[in-house]
């Protein structure tokens, strides 16, 4: 098939990348033109593993090209999917206008029939919206569907060519037939596909996040009880997640959620319950208690020093997850913005993290080239992001690297009984 993607962010390149990966004929489009000048050199702007292969694969073979023009996409392709993102994270109106402004510079461009498919995260009635403003630009036939994307930063690639499931809201025949056509590729291993009107569609992804970021909210609730009582949140973890009617995933408790997606959809929902006079108590309770989270690392290591002026804290990953550079909604954040508040020198250490991130963060923190270059001198360690490298550290060469054998692990990556035996004070979570 045709197709275009207008978007070329996180969710739109992944699709554009996977679509033509299926042997599709894939025109992206972006506006930033520093983004489509590094796309066309077959580059990427943002880590996620496995896609840089596939967008260089597929550029070779001229089956996935970039573009600016969202006319000449538009009329080159029989399906358009609107993947712009909000211009503020977590801000679903700001996504919303963004899909809305796309789709009438798709109509004003039709020259057939067109099926839009938004798969940006937006408020629940956008397609209804979109619809209308087609309606007012064309008198070709067209139809607006939604397609949220389920994509988890850092196996984006994988969830999109495997997915669990396929969302379509179509509320005609003909755009129902194209969309499942097009994804009959990525179900053949028996994911089901799942046609719905567009709003439950919508609702449907916002759906999703709500539901993990309340499983990951209580976890974190349940630290907190465990260290008053005097348990291991790790021990009680295995024995919940062992029960079938609740399962394993998502049930490790830590320093609260991030990134641009999962916060950005609580937000939108709980606004859209707000809009219409009704307060999303739960999920506000789930927000409430992540931002607290945030900022339980620093608490502790206030009440271990005292005071943090001076000290000096090495601080282990920055994205808000393993797998990605993504430092949106990032519990590091918060982290660093107390430490520097308080007057506490923090030397950092992420295999991802980006030149933006580093230039935002230049001279008010330390970049280190090696994770135990940041340890040289420390007071304390701030384990953040669980990536692999630090799972199995030399504990000894940590110990002999550090001012003060201090280790607050965010991630509950350790055995508290190992790290006190080489001679750390440690905290974990819920422990």
């Amino acid at each position: 098939m045709k197709l275009s993607v207008i978007g070329a962010g996180y969710v739109g390149l992944v699709a554009a990348a996977c679509f033509a990966e299926n042997g599709n004929d894939v025109v992206a489009v972006d506006r930033d033109l520093a983004r489509l000048r590094l796309l066309r050199r077959g580059g990427i702007p943002f880590v996620e593993p496995g896609l840089e292969e596939i967008v260089r694969r597929n550029r070779a073979q001229k089956r996935l090209v970039f573009t600016s023009q969202i006319a000449t996409a538009a009329r080159h392709s029989s399906i358009v999917f609107i993947a712009v993102e909000a211009a503020r994270p977590g801000d679903g109106e700001a996504a919303a206008d963004g899909v809305l402004d796309v789709a009438r510079e798709v109509a004003q461009a039709m020259n057939a029939y067109k099926v839009l498919v938004i798969a940006s995260a937006v408020p629940v009635g956008t397609a209804a919206k979109a619809r209308e403003v087609v309606r007012r630009e064309t008198t070709h036939p067209f139809s607006v569907a939604s397609s949220p994307a389920f994509l988890r930063q850092g196996t984006a690639v994988r969830d999109f060519l495997e997915p669990d499931r396929i969302v379509i809201g179509a509320e005609d025949p003909r755009s129902t037939q194209l969309l499942t056509d097009l994804y009959s590729p990525f179900t053949r291993t028996g994911a089901p596909v799942f046609v719905m009107d567009c709003a439950s569609a919508e609702l449907s992804k916002l759906a999703a996040s709500a539901f993990l970021a309340a499983r990951v909210s209580l976890m974190n609730e349940l630290a907190r009880v465990a260290e008053l009582v005097g348990a291991d949140v790790e021990q009680v973890r295995r024995a919940v997640g062992a029960d079938r009617r609740i399962g394993p995933d998502y049930l490790f408790a830590g320093a609260g959620y991030g990134g641009a997606n999962v916060p950005g959809d609580v937000r939108t929902l709980i606004a859209l319950a707000a809009g219409l006079g009704y307060g999303f108590r739960a999920l506000e309770a789930a927000e409430r208690v992540n931002a607290e989270q945030k900022d339980r690392l620093a608490c502790r290591m206030q009440q271990h020093f005292g005071s943090l002026e001076g000290r000096v804290v090495a601080v282990w990953g920055l994205a808000f997850k393993p797998g990605t550079g993504d430092v949106r909604e990032a519990p590091s954040m918060a982290l660093l913005e107390r430490l520097l508040e308080a007057g506490a020198r923090v030397q950092v250490y992420d295999p991802a993290v980006s030149k933006i991130t580093e230039a935002a963060l230049a001279g008010r923190v330390k970049f280190c080239a090696h994770s135990y270059d940041a340890l040289v001198g420390a007071d304390a360690l701030a384990l953040v992001t669980e990536w692999n490298e630090f799972r199995e550290p030399d504990l000894a060469k940590m110990r002999k690297l550090m001012r003060a054998p201090v280790v607050f692990d965010g991630r509950n990556l350790y055995r508290p009984e190992q790290m006190r035996a080489h001679g750390f004070t440690y905290y974990g979570v819920g422990r």
